[in-house]
């Protein structure tokens, strides 16, 4: 008996057949999970990447006019939101703000627009290297709540968020009658 349980062990051992399903079988889930975590990093950069181009683009297309009517404005964040695409708008926040700097480098928020966030008003924090006395900024913010398609269970929605200070290009833009000045 113990003739056979050897001869029977010795046949398992020699038999190579299976060894690379198995060496697949362990190392499968692993490499699947590295493959689907690089995606969803890259899926999150890429979000991450469209909130700053926004924020960017909100500030810039408002630094090249001299007045913005409400269509405008409304031109300005359709476009700065379109930039998200093909992620939801929905999750999107924008907001413009217009800052004007006193002779004393007191920020000052004279008109602020926003879809989804929230407007400014009265005095501002700014860096200081920006508070450049009798000067105006163009401040423009979003944030997006990132959802990760697979990673959602380990880290939740992700508020993304970016900003930009841009100088008006020719004079601080008039919104709705009201100077930035």
């Amino acid at each position: 008996m113990i003739n056979r349980i050897r001869h029977i062990l010795g046949r398992f051992r020699g038999d190579r057949r299976g060894v690379s399903a198995v060496e697949f079988a362990l190392i499968a889930p692993m490499m699947i999970t590295v493959y689907v975590g690089a995606a969803e990093v890259s899926d999150g950069v890429g979000a991450d990447r469209k909130v700053s181009l926004t924020a960017a683009a909100l500030a810039n297309l408002s630094a090249q006019v001299t007045t913005i009517s409400s269509s405008d404005m409304t031109n300005i964040l359709d476009a700065s939101s379109a930039i998200i695409a093909p992620y939801s708008t929905n999750q999107l926040q924008i907001t413009l703000t217009c800052i004007s700097i006193d002779g004393t480098g007191k920020a000052t928020a004279k008109w602020s627009v926003t879809r989804g966030g929230s407007a400014h008003s009265g005095t501002m924090t700014i860096p200081t290297a920006l508070a450049v006395p009798n000067t105006q900024l163009l401040f423009g913010e979003a944030s997006y709540q990132y959802i990760p398609t697979v990673g959602y269970t380990v880290t939740g929605t992700m508020n993304l968020s970016d900003h930009m200070y841009m100088s008006p290009r020719i004079t601080a833009p008039t919104y709705n009658n009201t100077a930035c000045t």
